[in-house]
């Protein structure tokens, strides 16, 4: 059975315990000097203080006000819903090749929003994001603006509609600038580019202040690629050079705005607005967000609020659905290497369509 090859989530390193001092020492002097110490007794708590230290060192990268992560159920009949549609897609793209590292997955049933239910294929697994990390940034806007860390302008709105309904790069450099106090420009000293990176992390700090993990919200999205500071700081910080997201974090994410958690019920509502597609025939562009994606798996009479990512490397659709029977769903699906096969992501979410339009 397919679920039994599914991956389990990507270990995430800590901070190493390079440079720790206690008391002004240096660890490894403090080592010594507590070796040359006749009271053993002395010497343990010397070493017991760094050991403390160098813990928090490594745990310090987060603030301390972390929240726990969500506890959504997972029910093997949801998990087989999955299963079922990720067996079909690779059967029907085997001939091209498509891998079972080559796509992964989360489901979230939301036919009861107080009691949604979860599946997935990789749903912990790190993917490069495309422009679905613009979903991320959308939802960091509206917290400075809640918190008057950011003024609400005509300038700012304009650019997070083109964010999210044109998916323009341009926009979310802006708004990337405009959270993070940072921006691009020539190289900078050492020293420079440590406090330029601090500050760019903020929105990490953020989602990680939330309980989420095993993401990188970091780097604007390029068309031609990063220059001067933006490509200083890529080659300095490894393996966080490109941003990181999990269709379980996405998921997530998104279960959070269509049930008005992100911010707030208003904010939420805001941010739905901009998520709203027509996937109507002839309301759009064929290769937009609203018809090439999980779009073409929906039946006439369907609702959809949804960010896509697309890039020559990857093809990934993050999806809101509601289809005319009432069912609720949110659907997450990242293909990696096969950008040109637009058919797998709609075969994906036609299983699921065809689960959730059945007879309960």
């Amino acid at each position: 059975m397919l679920s039994k090859a599914r991956l389990s989530a990507l270990a995430t390193g800590g901070a190493t315990a390079r440079g720790v001092a206690v008391f002004g020492w240096p660890f490894p002097q403090l080592a010594q000097f507590a070796d040359k110490l006749r009271a053993p007794l002395v010497a343990l708590s010397l070493l017991s203080l760094a050991l403390v230290q160098t813990i928090s060192a490594q745990t310090d990268t987060t603030p301390r006000t972390r929240k726990p992560t969500l506890e959504i159920p997972h029910p093997p009949r949801l998990q087989g819903v999955v299963d079922r549609a990720v067996e079909g897609a690779l059967e029907k793209f085997a001939p091209q090749k498509l891998g079972t590292n080559q796509i992964a997955v989360t489901l979230v049933d939301l036919r009861d929003p107080q009691k949604p239910a979860q599946a997935g294929y990789r749903g912990g697994d790190q993917i490069y994001p495309a422009s679905v990390i613009k979903l991320f940034y959308l939802v960091a806007v509206h917290r400075w603006m809640e918190n008057g860390k950011l003024k609400d302008t005509e300038e700012l709105r304009r650019a997070m509609r083109d964010m999210i309904v044109d998916s323009l790069n341009e926009a979310t450099g802006y708004l990337v600038d405009s959270l993070t106090g940072t921006s691009s420009g020539p190289e900078l000293a050492p020293k420079e580019m440590e406090k330029w990176y601090y500050k760019r992390n903020a929105v990490n700090r953020y989602f990680a202040s939330l309980g989420y993990t095993n993401i990188n919200v970091n780097r604007k999205p390029w068309c031609e690629g990063p220059y001067g500071r933006e490509m200083q700081s890529v080659q300095m910080h490894k393996p966080n050079h490109r941003n990181w997201l999990t269709t379980d974090a996405t998921a997530r994410l998104l279960t959070e705005i269509v049930t008005g958690k992100a911010v707030s019920t208003k904010r939420s509502a805001e941010m739905m607005e901009l998520l709203q597609r027509d996937p109507s025939p002839g309301s759009g562009n064929k290769n937009d967000q609203a018809h090439a994606y999980t779009a073409l798996a929906l039946p006439p009479g369907s609702k959809l609020w949804s960010k896509a990512g697309w890039t020559s490397e990857c093809r990934h659709d993050a999806a809101y659905v509601e289809l005319p029977n009432g069912a609720k769903f949110i659907l997450v699906i990242f293909t990696m290497d096969h950008a040109a096969e637009r058919e797998i992501i709609p075969t994906v979410a036609k299983a699921v369509v065809e689960d959730f339009s059945a007879p309960r």
